[in-house]
């Protein structure tokens, strides 16, 4: 049954698929429009579903990080909507063809970008990937099959139906934005088979999650396992800016993956800066985990060994540790960090501009939150995840990643020898 499911619902995708396909920028914009008057318009009815999800979450014991994930409130919705809109004043990429070479026989080659086609998106307690994943795929020419968790699959289900009617609004198939209707592992392992229909997937959520699409889809699959960010505070940096940035990437929201999780000090500048952030952190209730070295500063560190650093923690907690110099900030940068964000505040360019270059991640940044590692934030609009692998996309994915380029040739009857 589960099989039949899945065969059926990935089929009729691929064919609203098409339909996507052939609008233009200004046809799609206008749906867009509706997609997002018609969220406000179910901004009760969002609300009022999301706390029964809610409810049936904090009996379930869910987290306070998949709480906050899960928790829809007026601002967030309106934020869904302004997504939906800052999407549609962004430039359309399919379509655009830009010369390639032009051979020696005279033949003209160009590239165009063009969809992806049906895009599988699998996630956990986040009803807002309904509303960011339907408009993001729709704008960029495709379909996509919505799978959510069972602990806000409630909260999509009333998202995708205000998505629907846009569409319907639109003389426009539903398929082209699909809920699956039940958080069933099955059909989801059945989903990933469906590689003669569906172009790519996409998992939103935790480590097991990833691991477990990765492990059982025949379709390829754009990876994020974990987000643990590091701030390197080094010897030339402001301190109190490097203050203001530690707290504003591990309090100001916890349960997301551009929170710090790691501070790296400099040992030039630990007995300035760290008495500083102790005093900070304690304020936020922040725990400590820290080598030998950093301890002292904090009352009541938590000491770990030197391979219990890497955690993704999620809550306020942090991971603390003294390095002697840019190379030791580095080297625990790439034997612990997971390839999402890493920071440094420094006053020397050129070390700012050594730790770009050298740092493997998909965004590096100087002098910044790592909470503006988003989609949003960096002038994508909406985002519909984050890659940590570098194939197809690497880092916030948005309508760009969403589609890929072929090979136009046009000639004047050439033929090959």
């Amino acid at each position: 049954m589960n099989s039949s499911l899945a065969t059926e619902i990935s089929k009729r995708a691929a064919v609203a698929a098409r339909a996507v396909a052939t609008l233009n920028e200004a046809e799609k914009n206008l749906v867009l429009q509706r997609m997002a008057d018609a969220i406000r318009a179910a901004q009760d009815e969002i609300i009022q579903t999301n706390e029964k999800d809610l409810a049936s979450g904090a009996e379930k014991g869910l987290s306070d990080a998949m709480m906050d994930r899960l928790k829809l409130t007026p601002e967030r919705v309106e934020g869904m909507a302004a997504a939906i809109e800052e999407i549609i004043e962004l430039q359309d990429p399919v379509g655009e063809r830009y010369p390639f070479t032009t051979r020696p026989n005279g033949i003209q080659v160009d590239k165009m970008r063009i969809p992806l086609g049906v895009i599988c998106m699998i996630y956990e307690a986040r009803p807002n990937v309904t509303a960011d994943a339907g408009a993001l795929c729709f704008k960029s020419g495709n379909a996509v099959i919505l799978r959510c968790g069972r602990e806000a699959i409630e909260s999509s289900k009333a998202i995708a139906a205000a998505l629907h009617k846009a569409l319907k609004d639109s003389n426009l198939p539903e398929d082209v934005i699909t809920v699956v209707p039940t958080s069933d592992r099955e059909l989801m392992t059945e989903l990933l088979k469906q590689d003669q229909y569906i172009d790519l997937v996409i998992p939103r959520g935790g480590e097991g999650l990833i691991h477990f699409v990765s492990d059982n889809s025949k379709i390829p699959v754009i990876q994020h396992y974990k987000g643990v960010c590091h701030l390197y505070v080094d010897q030339d940096a402001d301190l109190d800016k490097a203050l203001q940035i530690l707290l504003n990437g591990k309090t100001q929201r916890t349960g997301v993956c551009n929170a710090l999780e790691g501070l790296l000090v400099h040992q030039a500048i630990a007995d300035k800066f760290l008495p500083m952030a102790a005093q900070a952190l304690a304020e936020k209730d922040v725990v400590i985990h820290s080598d030998q070295t950093s301890a002292k500063y904090f009352d009541n560190a938590d000491v770990i060994a030197d391979d219990a650093f890497g955690e993704e923690y999620l809550a306020l907690e942090i991971a603390v540790r003294t390095v002697a110099d840019f190379d030791a900030a580095i080297e625990h940068i790439q034997n612990f960090g997971s390839g999402h964000t890493e920071v440094i505040v420094t006053e020397n360019n050129e070390t700012a501009e050594r730790f770009i270059r050298v740092v493997d991640s998909a965004v590096t940044m100087a002098n910044a939150s790592s909470r503006f590692s988003d989609g949003g934030q960096l002038g994508l609009g909406a985002e519909i995840g984050i890659s940590t692998s570098k194939l197809h996309a690497y880092g916030p994915m948005g309508l760009q990643a969403l589609t890929t380029e072929k090979f136009v040739v046009t000639g004047t009857g050439q033929i090959r020898d």
